[in-house]
């Protein structure tokens, strides 16, 4: 097996990378920059904007994982021109090498893209997947936590230092990214299926998480029994721009964010769940929360 991926330099690309190389699957993948060697990874100099190198990263792969994708922004037309011409750009890569099949890796927040121009742009894509005449599969994962990861960081960050900020009411359901990575790779043969479909994983737990029950878990995972603190949406935008005041381009809450934040389920759809004889989480939550915090000091990242 051959796969085209995208994104591959990114918190989820790795750990693709890392999964596929434990199944001996060989990667085409996309970088701006030099990278190191890996086993079994072939590294394609590019991005989303260069036609000819998304062309020349799918030839002669057996399908395309699309995991590529802008998360932050400060001017909402940067969502537009990443994630939704970004991914016109390697439907039509995919298109020109004969790559058949084709995984967009898309978000939950893309079912209400009303609340946020990033949840806007990633339904964009989905539709132009849809329309693209190639055998694809979508994935929508919930809030995705593991390795390497800087968003939840700051969660860890804040329950180290004893007190949470959360959105004030609401769930959300969890995936840990090395069982997203996995279902990414069982999704690669298609069939019946899995063809034509839209997919909400999770970590099993039903109903999701209460935010409050996430942060004392995080803060059980860290050691710490830290004080929930619920914030409103006023206050999480006052949040986002103290955020852009002190640390500018390198804010993790955004006004953006804090839209699709302030909504009050996040929970997946169980009925889009993959199905069960092809997918299923291993990682339990509370113990890959643990694990999380361990790589974060390992990795003097808290």
């Amino acid at each position: 097996m051959v796969l085209a991926v995208t994104g591959a330099t990114g918190f989820l690309g790795r750990t693709l990378l890392d999964r596929a190389a434990r199944g001996a699957v060989a990667v085409r993948a996309l970088a701006r920059q030099p990278q190191p060697d890996r086993p079994g990874v072939s590294w394609f100099a590019g991005d989303l904007a260069n036609r000819k190198a998304l062309t020349r990263l799918a030839q002669g792969a057996e399908a395309m994982i699309h995991c590529a994708a802008l998360t932050h922004a400060r001017d909402p037309a940067q969502f537009a021109l990443a994630n939704v011409t970004g991914t016109l750009n390697a439907i039509e890569a995919a298109v020109a090498a004969g790559v058949p099949r084709f995984i967009l890796v898309s978000s939950l927040s893309a079912r209400e893209p009303s609340l946020s121009a990033y949840g806007a742009s990633k339904a964009r894509a989905e539709r132009l997947v849809m329309a693209s005449g190639l055998d694809w599969t979508i994935v929508r994962p919930p809030g995705i936590y593991g390795p390497r990861d800087r968003d939840f960081l700051e969660l860890f960050k804040a329950a180290r230092l004893g007190v949470v900020p959360v959105p004030r009411a609401g769930r959300a359901s969890l995936i840990h990214a090395d069982d997203l990575a996995a279902l990414l790779l069982a999704l690669v043969p298609g069939g019946e299926a899995v063809t034509a479909h839209s997919f909400e994983p999770d970590d099993g737990k039903p109903q999701g998480w209460s935010h409050g029950e996430l942060a004392r878990a995080i803060g059980w995972a860290v050691g710490r029994r830290p004080a929930v603190l619920p914030l409103s949406p006023a206050m999480m935008r006052t949040a986002a721009r103290a955020d852009r005041a002190l640390r500018g381009n390198r804010a993790r809450l955004t006004l953006d964010r804090v839209g699709y934040m302030s909504h009050p389920d996040w929970v997946v759809n169980p009925a889009r769940r993959p199905p069960a004889a092809l997918w299923h989480a291993r990682i339990a939550t509370r113990a890959g929360l643990k694990a999380t915090a361990e790589w974060y000091r390992e990795n003097r990242w808290l």
